[in-house]
């Protein structure tokens, strides 16, 4: 009972420090213009207890990064008996837009994060390593669930496939919200993006689509 109430102490101040550093760097529209010095402030705590829950500057901007890189392995992992990998994914995240889940990647606040990661070339590079580990970890859960040799490609190939069609969505959804675009009308393109793209992922791109006139 002690742990546990540690525990949820220590996760409780993890919390206010996320919120309370991003607050800041909504306020001031810049990652690079708040210090960490400025976060352990306003959060009472000192610098070394902010560093000793977030290593880096940009683990406190990603607070759920852990969270993001496990995310479609663990719909893969948790998929429903008899249920394909590829609809898995298309399941939750079709799913996630009708419960307005933050998992989709477009969520009221979704404009000014984007925001402050475009403004910031660490950020920019924090993102693209992530969704290389996304893409690594759901690999490992393909193989492992597979029960694929380390010679068979097929785990990487439909992890480059379920990760790069999310990637090609979400960058237009991005470029949508900050040229000006409603979200709920990015939403509904985005969704209806994810259709399409999981439809190419199950049946395959139709013979001679793009071929030259």
């Amino acid at each position: 009972m002690e742990t546990s109430l540690r525990e949820r102490k220590k996760a409780q101040t993890r919390l206010l420090i996320a919120d309370i550093a991003m607050g800041l760097f909504a306020a001031r529209g810049s990652f690079e213009g708040v210090t960490v010095a400025e976060v352990a402030r306003a959060a009472d705590v000192s610098v070394n207890t902010v560093f000793n829950y977030f290593p880096s500057k940009e683990d406190l901007f990603f607070d759920r990064q852990a969270e993001v890189e496990d995310m479609l392995a663990a719909i893969v992992r948790g998929r429903r008996a008899g249920e394909g990998a590829v609809e898995a994914v298309r399941r939750h995240i079709l799913d996630g837009f009708a419960a307005d889940d933050w998992s989709t990647g477009l969520w009221d606040g979704a404009v000014d994060f984007f925001r402050l990661v475009e403004g910031s070339p660490s950020l920019r590079a924090r993102e693209r390593e992530l969704a290389e580990r996304t893409e690594t970890a759901l690999a490992r859960a393909l193989a492992a669930e597979t029960g694929a040799s380390d010679d068979d490609p097929m785990p990487l190939l439909v992890a480059g496939l379920i990760a790069g069609a999310r990637h090609a969505v979400l960058s237009e959804a991005r470029r949508r919200l900050l040229d000006g675009e409603p979200l709920d009308v990015v939403k509904n393109w985005a969704a209806d993006a994810y259709r399409q793209a999981f439809d190419l992922l199950e049946r395959g791109v139709p013979a001679g689509y793009g071929s030259r006139r």
